[in-house]
């Protein structure tokens, strides 16, 4: 490997993975993070986040001494930019925190270096945005610094399996550009590496979150009119998938994490004239929390308690980043439910509610609420759970339980046509 020093900005979710991966493929690598303890816990062999073999991987590398952590960037032969790109309260994007890690590295950058954002950007950022601040230095992206865009597409709970499987895309602010960026992810991404501008990159990276996005929206929308009509929703996806082009999504109880419910809006705010499928897709998806909300309220009266079951987006992670069950928690806190919640994977800091254990959520609850479908909730303990709860109603938002029995009242996106008729009555105490 002729160049093998590489500096990795962000070591989050993603920058933490990649410069892992990197440092155990022989780079020697500099993690930087603005966040002490953080530095700390990685110097240590210690993780700040929840990845499958993630912590194994870290400590090797610490061991061998090609990856360390620090607070300011270091001399390298690749600059990674793997910072958050978070959204301001109109739900434009805000670039403050790339800016600021592309200025960090400016010290330090040479001639010859390569320069690669994978962090979520708007269409048009890297020529509007970072090549301006490489240039403003007295550097030519043209010829003096190799400027690319390589999107990450991994799932959490598989990054450390999916960074090598995954096609990559690597989109230069030129050809050759994007050639040296490519070959650095060749040194061991086992999927394609495919070359192209930044622009076509940019808007790649989000309509691949988009279009999944639009079609959870399609299947929420239809459990909307199917429990209207009387009908069951979930079926009615089953058997359209039956036909070979086909392919509904599953509805749930709303969108999260940083690229599905974040995503769409960077290419809204470029061409709002023109999204109109994207905007109202996210319309959708941003009123299924308040449509659960309506769910429970049919189900039970204000003076109830609830168990919360899951605050993280997805199943078998930690990660609440715009987690739709943090909706609805404070939902019901606003509307004077008692709310106990449990999730197996979320500590206590992460969160500004209280957070129950198995037990104590469930005990004299009067619903069970699934938000999120951790593997723990698809084979319930149904005579503990009769023990435990006053009544054992459960609203299961993710479809997730696999071992209902009987003598169970039990919802899901299929039947809520059912809880028409108890709020049409009285609702259950």
């Amino acid at each position: 490997m002729e160049n093998n020093k590489m500096c990795v900005i962000g070591l989050g979710y993603i920058g933490l993975p990649t410069a892992a991966v990197f440092a155990n493929q022989g780079w020697q690598v500099t993690g930087v993070d603005v966040n002490s303890g953080v530095v700390d816990m990685l110097n240590k062999g210690k993780v700040h986040i929840k990845e499958i073999g993630l912590e194994k991987v870290l400590s090797k590398v610490i061991e061998k001494g090609s990856f360390s952590a620090k607070m300011v960037p270091e001399k390298a032969d690749v600059f990674i930019i793997a910072v958050p790109t978070p959204h301001n309260s109109d739900l434009t994007a805000d670039l403050n925190i790339l800016k600021n890690a592309i200025r960090s590295i400016i010290p330090v950058i040479e001639k010859g270096n390569k320069i690669i954002v994978e962090s979520t950007i708007p269409p048009r950022t890297m020529s509007d945005i970072v090549t301006p601040i490489i240039e403003e230095s007295g550097f030519d992206t043209g010829k003096d610094i190799f400027l690319a865009y390589c999107p990450e597409r991994v799932l959490p709970g598989r990054i450390l399996i999916e960074l090598f499987k995954n096609n990559r895309i690597v989109g230069g602010t030129n050809t050759l550009a994007a050639k040296e960026a490519a070959d650095v992810y060749r040194t061991f991404v086992e999927g394609k590496v495919i070359e192209t501008s930044a622009e076509s990159a940019e808007m790649a990276k989000l309509m691949e979150n988009t279009f999944r996005d639009v079609n959870i929206a399609l299947a929420n929308e239809l459990t909307k009119i199917s429990e209207a009509l009387d009908i069951n929703a979930l079926e009615v996806i089953s058997l359209a998938n039956e036909h070979p082009r086909v392919n509904i999504h599953q509805p749930g109880p709303g969108v999260g994490g940083h690229c599905l419910a974040v995503d769409p809006y960077f290419i809204i705010e470029k061409n709002p004239e023109n999204a109109k499928v994207i905007a109202e897709s996210r319309e959708v998806n941003e009123s299924m929390p308040a449509f659960v909300v309506d769910q429970v309220k049919k189900l039970v009266s204000k003076t109830s308690k609830i168990a919360v079951f899951g605050l993280a987006y997805k199943g078998n992670i930690d990660d609440i980043r715009e987690s739709p069950a943090l909706k609805i928690v404070n939902h019901l806190y606003s509307e004077g439910y008692k709310v106990q919640a449990y999730d197996p994977y979320v500590k206590q800091e992460q969160v500004q509610f209280q957070l129950y254990n198995y037990e104590k959520a469930l005990r004299d609850a009067d619903v069970m609420l699934i938000l999120t479908d951790h593997n723990e909730f698809k084979n319930i303990d149904w005579e503990e759970t009769k023990c435990l709860m006053k009544q054992v109603n459960v609203l299961d938002t993710k479809n997730c339980v696999e071992n209902v029995t009987e003598n169970i009242n039990y919802y899901n996106f299929g039947n809520l046509y059912e809880l028409k008729a108890i709020k049409t009555s009285s609702p259950i105490y």
